[in-house]
């Protein structure tokens, strides 16, 4: 090798680390493997390290000390297991060919190996596609690794990971990474119970994401740690003596939340830190048998409540009904000393072990149902609450395969798609794209043409064949398993349905025009309601299908106003106004009326929020404001046929260099960065800001809402044209 191109050496710093947990691990496993085992595992890894292994990986990281922090990780946070430990510490040997598989089943077993060739199999999937989704990931980690101790030693790694990137150079990956660990890691851990390795991704996730807004939370709870801490105890010491009394064998705990968890509740509830109550969580761990937890944990909180005023509506009994991941605490918030709320846990020592590092939680993957893997989890509670052996030894033997009721399927290029059993070539369509589903004709399964209504098995490769001519049928709902699917051939049937509306409704005006009459809103929607029609949507639809002649309904209409009195209603323009300035008033920007009227107070209407640009009219409410909404707003119909006494003309007059708020509408496939790019983007925009973001994700799709400070509806359009160039960016629309 040439000097130019070895591995840069260690620090003195990193090798001390490195060093001190080598010796760690000695203790450690001179606890868990036979000194045989130890005395041919040292020398081996020691030669490695030291001449066979770079010293440093792709990004610069020390490779020995990553490794070994991992396998001490795994120990602390979760269970000292012999074969993972090896697994652990063999793996990157494995992977660069110093140790074969021969090797590893004669010195360490066929479980090790298994082991290991799960984690290198995901690992090459991982890093071969990575443009797969997040939920689509996570079930083929499951599907490929058959073993959940793969799933733990992965999030294991990604967490060493996490605690070593602080002062990583690249911040671009150090944010991608980030961003993985929230959205993908701390996911899996959650589900597999593993709740302090979870608070721990998503702190060190908004740590490197959202840097300033950490450091200040962080600063606060630090700036109050004194105050908080004499509550706590304040509180405490007359709990315990009452539960002392009743002869409890018990351990009582104060914990502050995760900096994330109050971060979340900041932005959800919209205030600041001291606006969140619940800052701090009491624990009361009992030592108690399993036949007595539930009464015992019942008799703890009858204590409290004899204390404290509880909070019924922020009762939570997971002891009755554990959530789906195995835990089981009893939650309650009372009133304590200075009249704040507290939040107080109930568990024995066996939920708190749950909960804690989740050697007993059960696997349950977002959305799986059904009698066979209820009956599946259990098995796996039975197992581990009544074996004598440790969980992670018994965990081998669990069929750890909850997908029995789905599929996988590639696309040509070889991108991989989790759908449901049953699911049909139309469902594989629509899970691409709207428009792909609704222009499918059929498909070339595994070289082989197939209809519509082909059925998916697991590893087809499936070519979607379109047509520009075709557009989907109601008959389609037949055929399609998948509700994502038939929502969507809904929408494009609804879509169908507005286009013939739209048809309608402009054969009807168009008659109206020609002979000279004026449409009254009110009077054709009670028309149309007496023609037996619930949605105006439906008759013009009818009437765009031939359904209903536009000549005869308007001779209809002419009859029906004719009959009508109308009534003389008072001008806008005469309507006078006194009424006093508000915050929202900027006489810069808009003429209301006919001429400019002086004194008029206006502020803009919040189901529509307009922005500078948009078509707009004013409504005057009962106080004399005028409210300004625009032209397309939903409850612009409703106002215009209602009050079309109150209505005056507001257009643009000037150029305005506030900032007016926009809310737009993302949809997309839950991609690991997509979130992060469209940020970016807006980031990025001269003159935008970006003032709050919501998303929620589901089965493999996301949608999000963001709400962007613009200058007018221009610099919107060009946004939004942006933002749907992002990859895997499905529509973004203002709301």
């Amino acid at each position: 090798m040439n000097e130019s191109n070895a591995p840069l050496k260690l620090t003195y710093t990193e090798l001390k680390e490195t060093l001190e947990r080598a010796r760690q691990l000695h203790e450690l496993a001179a606890g868990i493997l036979t000194p045989a085992e130890l005395e041919e595992l040292e020398p081996l890894m020691r030669d490695a390290y030291r001449n066979r292994i770079d010293s440093r990986d792709f990004k610069n990281l020390p490779i020995a000390r990553q490794t070994l922090t991992g396998a001490l990780t795994f120990a602390e946070m979760v269970d000292p297991d012999r074969n993972i430990l090896l697994a652990i510490m063999l793996q990157p040997l494995h992977r660069v060919g110093i140790v074969s598989d021969d090797y590893i089943k004669q010195h360490c077993g066929e479980d090790v190996l298994g082991l290991i060739n799960g984690i290198e199999a995901v690992s090459r999937f991982s890093n071969r596609n990575n443009a797969t989704n997040q939920e689509n990931f996570r079930g083929l980690m499951l599907a490929l690794a058959h073993d959940i101790r793969v799933i733990i030693i992965m999030i294991l790694q990604n967490l060493v990971l996490m605690r070593s990137i602080n002062l990583h150079p690249d911040d671009q990956w150090v944010r991608n990474v980030a961003f993985e660990a929230n959205y993908l890691y701390a996911q899996l851990a959650h589900r597999l119970g593993l709740y302090k390795i979870k608070g721990e991704l998503e702190d060190l996730s908004l740590k490197y994401t959202n840097r300033e807004i950490y450091v200040q939370i962080a600063h606060k709870l630090n700036a109050t740690k004194r105050a908080r801490d004499q509550y706590i105890k304040e509180f405490i010491e007359p709990l315990r003596e009452k539960l002392s009394h009743e002869d409890f064998t018990f351990e009582i705990k104060g914990r502050t939340k995760s900096i994330s968890s109050i971060w979340n509740k900041m932005r959800k509830q919209k205030v600041d830190l001291p606006g969140i109550y619940d800052l701090f969580a009491i624990r009361v761990i009992i030592d108690t048998p399993l036949e007595r937890e539930k009464p015992d944990c019942w008799k703890a909180y009858a204590l409290l409540a004899d204390m404290y005023t509880a909070n019924p509506a922020r009762m939570r009994d997971w002891i009755t009904i554990p959530k789906s991941n195995g835990y089981e605490s009893l939650h309650a918030t009372v009133m304590g000393p200075g009249n704040k709320w507290v939040e107080v846990q109930f568990r024995t020592r066996r939920m708190d072990l749950v909960a804690e590092k989740g050697l007993a939680a059960h696997w349950r993957y977002k959305g799986v149902k059904g009698d066979s893997s209820d009956q599946w989890m259990a098995n796996i509670r039975d197992i581990l609450e009544t074996a004598e052996a440790g969980p992670m030894q018994l965990m081998r033997n669990i069929n750890l395969d909850p997908f029995g009721k789905e599929v996988f399927a590639f696309s040509p290029k070889g991108d991989l798609f989790r759908l449901s059993a049953g699911a049909t070539v139309l469902d594989f369509a629509f899970h691409i794209h709207t428009n792909v589903g609704a222009r499918c004709t059929g498909a070339i399964v595994n070289g082989a043409h197939k209809k519509l209504n082909y059925t998916i098995h697991n590893g087809d490769t499936v070519e979607i064949l379109t047509s520009a001519n075709q557009e989907p049928r109601l008959e389609w709902l037949q055929i399609v398993k998948s509700a994502r699917a038939r929502n969507k051939i809904k929408q494009c049937l609804n879509e169908q349905k507005q286009r013939l509306a739209d048809i309608g409704k402009e054969a009807l005006m168009r008659r109206a025009k020609n002979r000279k009459v004026d449409i009254d809103e009110a009077v054709l929607m009670r028309l149309i309601k007496k023609q037996g029609y619930k949605f105006a949507l439906e008759f013009y639809a009818d009437m765009g299908d031939n359904k209903i002649d536009p000549g005869r309904f308007l001779n209809t209409y002419i009859e029906e106003t004719s009959r009508e009195h109308v009534e003389e209603k008072t001008s806008a323009e005469n309507f006078t106004i006194i009424t006093p300035e508000r915050e929202e008033q900027s006489n810069d920007v808009l003429t209301i009326g006919e001429k400019t009227i002086n004194g008029l107070s206006y502020r803009f209407a919040r189901c529509c929020n307009p922005i500078y640009g948009d078509d707009v009219f004013g409504f005057i409410t009962s106080d004399g404001t005028v409210k300004i909404h625009k032209n397309n707003c939903p409850n612009a119909e409703n106002i215009r046929s209602r009050y079309p006494y109150r209505l005056i003309n507001a257009t643009w007059s000037g150029k305005t260099g506030d900032i007016m708020p926009a809310t737009i509408r993302v949809i997309g496939n839950d991609d690991i960065g997509i979130v992060a790019n469209i940020t970016g983007i807006i980031s990025h925009e001269p003159g935008a800001v970006l003032r709050n973001i919501s998303i929620d994700s589901n089965d493999g799709m996301f949608q999000g809402f963001l709400v962007v400070g613009v200058t007018d509806n221009r610099q919107l359009t060009a946004l939004l044209k942006k933002i749907k160039t992002v990859k895997g960016v499905k529509d973004a629309v203002r709301m």
